[in-house]
């Protein structure tokens, strides 16, 4: 039976982590050596190869951590079900928006370093991370679909769920604690802008007709090319 993790263990990895996500975001993942990373978080180089074999490693943990709390925050937002209505979805939209914005407000680094260096970790390392988030993206899907059903008909419903992704994910390069606009205000203004541009969307016939899909491809059954967060197919 494996012996389990002390408090001070996992404490201690835990701000390895907070730490290298920084150096990452910052340096870049190729740039960042044991050695730098080891000096980053302010232990010797030999304590960081007792927590972490190597600098992949502490990437996967890195990114894996941070989008297995997004994954939790949809389903803290979402609970089992999706909304059964276009109003419930509007509802639902701007309550995940806005647990994202303010995840994404505390967390730039590792949010930098989920959009930028999950690439460079080898496949049997980055394929978990890639599907964690597949799943956000197919929950955010999900909603917007309920938002507008007439969408999931089509094959607009998984770039216009990137055009809400363009649209957050971004946020902390330009939006300013101390300015007039607060993180908490921006939720509605997304949520309104983007509800708004959805419906206008589904009015554009020759836009539903243009793209409409094959049934058995409507009903979701190319998985496999569900993007991630940065736009990656899958």
């Amino acid at each position: 039976m494996a012996r389990k993790r002390s408090e001070s263990f996992e404490q201690q990895r835990s701000e390895i982590l907070e730490k290298a996500a920084m150096l990452f975001a910052e340096a870049g993942f190729h740039a960042a050596s044991m050695a730098s990373l080891a000096q980053a978080c302010g232990v010797s180089k030999a304590l960081l190869y007792h927590y972490y074999q190597d600098k992949e490693h502490i990437l996967f943990d890195v990114a894996l951590s941070y989008v297995e709390r997004l994954v939790a925050i949809v389903e803290e937002s979402l609970g089992s079900e999706l909304p059964a209505s276009p109003t419930q979805a509007g509802v639902a939209l701007e309550r995940l928006i806005a647990r994202f914005l303010e995840e994404y407000r505390h967390s730039q680094y590792r949010h930098i370093v989920l959009v930028q260096d999950v690439k460079h970790l080898p496949e049997p390392l980055r394929e978990p991370v890639l599907e964690k988030q597949r799943q956000v993206v197919r929950a955010f899907a999900g909603v917007i679909a309920a938002l507008e059903p007439e969408l999931a008909a089509t094959a607009l419903l998984k770039p216009v769920t990137m055009v809400l992704f363009g649209m957050i994910n971004w946020t902390f390069t330009w939006l300013r604690p101390d300015g007039p606009l607060s993180y908490e205000a921006m939720a509605p203004i997304v949520t309104t802008m983007f509800v708004a541009g959805v419906h206008a969307l589904a009015k554009r016939e020759d836009l539903m007709q243009r793209f409409a899909m094959a049934p058995e491809r409507a009903r979701g059954t190319d998985e496999a090319a569900v993007p991630t967060l940065q736009g990656e197919q899958g």
